[in-house]
């Protein structure tokens, strides 16, 4: 296999090995053990962003305001939450349902009312994670009664934060799935985003260029979501996990447009509906920089209104018979499904399982299916393109090929002497004989001369010179080496393999030029054409003369 199909088929082998890792990461979930996990719902309490804890253990007196939960357009939240110990051990103290925190803090007092535990840490912290990719803190709890506070500050929430207590040795085994998963995905997501920018770039192709624009918002949202980019490059800003979403929204409905080929002449609703959304996404991005704590839940109706769109949009060509839309439809609606469920669900049964690894693994399958949808279109535009260079190629051919004998024509001697090296030669032939033969057997046997001739003298000259027929019983032969005798020679054998042939009254007159006589193309060939004709004419009076001496 040559690298451009390796290329080619890159996207499918890839799309493929991936989706068998995401469900045999999804398979991992529901194998590890709960037992151990403990949900901590207290009471929450919402205090103005400039209240500051001065060492309160009961924030019912702290003067509060009480929720019901934390709102997830963003501020400064506390719970407060008494729970027991039975057992003694390492314990890991987390949070469920999202991964989306600014910053956090855990307080935990003893049934005295002692501070056993003072734990900070979020996506705007730069404080060291010892989970990897986990908001998790470690701590040590002899059996006892405690007291938890937990702090949050963020701009925005994506879930309802929800902090639970695990064992340690659970929770490390609890966390791999997600954990992989969140790597797996965002290694595909870099890699197609740059393959389909690479095409894009060398293609100048907008739906390859809008696709790749699309993973990167996405790429932008899950790997601030999910911690990777403040573990890995210390990138605490927070923003990353909802402003990119918003353009990758306006880049998804042009790579619909685009794919699709939605054109104002052709679907001028379809055109005109994309177009008001697209000004529609403009104003939420305009909105969520003058709101940005309800930059995450603009987010939401961003991502529903594609969705809509490139449903619509996929059913409409679907059902005017375009493959491509019938392949984009099925990844759209298993898109769609998820997508839904993701943007509308607040709460999990799971502990180490995010709504964002909910939205990640649903667009990791939208991205694999259109990557194989993008890849049927590539191979589908190289195959007509294929198709189209075949077809090019065959016009070429007939029309530099003699139909009667399949030489090259003069069409293709004038493109064979533009290439012809200065040692070169040209010989013009003139057959004799082809009016004999058509004034007395007919033109079928003129022409049958004439192909006799072609075959024998091609058969003669074999790889070192090439025959062409000029027309009528004019034929030419170019020659790469300086060796007209040589030619001369091939050429009375063919004559004489005609004659055995049964074309007893066949002849022949050449006239030969070196291509080092002049370097206009024009006068080698009339310089070999006159010297063909002053032969024709010495054959002539010497057949003359002699007819003469018979007498």
């Amino acid at each position: 296999m040559n690298v451009l199909a390796v290329i080619k088929h890159m996207p499918q082998r890839l799309a493929f090995k991936t989706i068998v890792c995401l469900i045999a990461c999804l398979m991992a979930w529901p194998c590890v053990c709960t037992a151990d996990v403990r949900e901590l719902a207290g009471s929450w309490y919402q205090a103005p962003e400039s209240w500051a804890y001065q060492g309160q253990t009961d924030l019912a007196a702290a003067g509060l305001k009480p929720v019901v939960n934390v709102t997830l357009t963003g501020g400064h939240f506390w719970q407060q939450v008494d729970f027991d110990i039975n057992t003694a051990g390492r314990h890991v103290l987390d949070f469920k349902n999202t991964g989306i925190i600014g910053q956090f803090r855990h307080i935990i007092f003893d049934q005295r009312g002692h501070p056993v535990a003072d734990m900070q840490g979020g996506i705007e912290s730069s404080e060291v994670n010892p989970f990897f990719l986990r908001h998790g803190r470690e701590v040590d709890l002899p059996v006892g009664h405690y007291r938890l506070l937990t702090e949050l500050r963020s701009p925005f929430f994506l879930a309802d934060p929800q902090p639970y207590l695990n064992t340690l040795d659970t929770y490390r085994q609890a966390i791999k799935p997600g954990n992989a998963l969140t790597l797996l995905c965002l290694g595909i997501f870099l890699g197609l985003m740059i393959y389909y920018a690479a095409l894009a770039t060398v293609r100048r192709d907008l739906s390859a260029a809008m696709y790749s624009t699309f993973i990167l918002g996405n790429l932008l949202f899950n790997g601030t979501a999910l911690l990777v980019f403040s573990e890995l490059f210390g990138m605490h800003r927070i923003y990353l996990a909802s402003i990119p979403i918003l353009f990758s929204n306006c880049a998804y409905i042009l790579f619909v447009m685009a794919l699709l080929q939605i054109r104002r002449d052709a679907y001028p609703r379809l055109y005109t509906t994309g177009a008001v959304l697209l000004s529609v996404l403009a104003g939420l991005i305009v909105l969520a920089m003058i709101m940005p704590h309800w930059s995450l839940e603009i987010d939401r109706y961003g991502v529903g209104l594609f969705l809509i769109y490139g449903l619509v949009t996929g059913i409409v060509r679907s059902l005017e018979g375009s493959v491509i839309a019938r392949l984009y439809l099925c990844a759209i609606g298993a898109f769609f499904v998820l997508g839904i469920t993701t943007i509308s669900v607040n709460s999990l049964s799971f502990y180490t399982l995010y709504v964002e690894h909910m939205g990640l693994f649903s667009v990791s399958v939208e991205v694999m299916l259109l990557a194989l949808v993008l890849s049927y279109q590539f191979a589908q535009l190289y195959r007509e393109k294929e198709y189209a260079l075949e077809c090019m190629e065959h016009s070429t051919r007939i029309s530099r090929t003699d139909a009667l004998t399949g030489l090259p024509n003069r069409v293709a001697l004038d493109v064979a002497l533009e290439t012809l090296p200065e040692h070169g030669s040209l010989t013009f032939i003139d057959i004799d004989g082809l009016k004999y033969y058509n004034d007395r057997f007919g033109h079928e046997r003129g022409d049958q001369l004439l192909c006799v001739f072609a075959r024998h003298l091609s058969g003669r000259l074999g790889i070192s010179a090439q025959a062409h027929r000029l027309g009528g019983d004019e034929f030419a032969v170019t020659c790469e080496q300086e060796d007209v005798s040589w030619v001369e020679r091939m050429l009375m054998q063919a004559l004489d393999d005609m004659r055995a042939d049964g074309f007893e009254f066949a002849g022949a007159s050449s006239g030969s030029a070196h291509v080092h006589e002049t370097p206009n193309k024009e006068e080698l060939k009339h310089m070999a054409d006159c010297r063909m004709y002053k032969n024709k004419r010495l054959r002539k009076r010497s057949r003359h003369e002699d007819q003469e001496s018979q007498f």
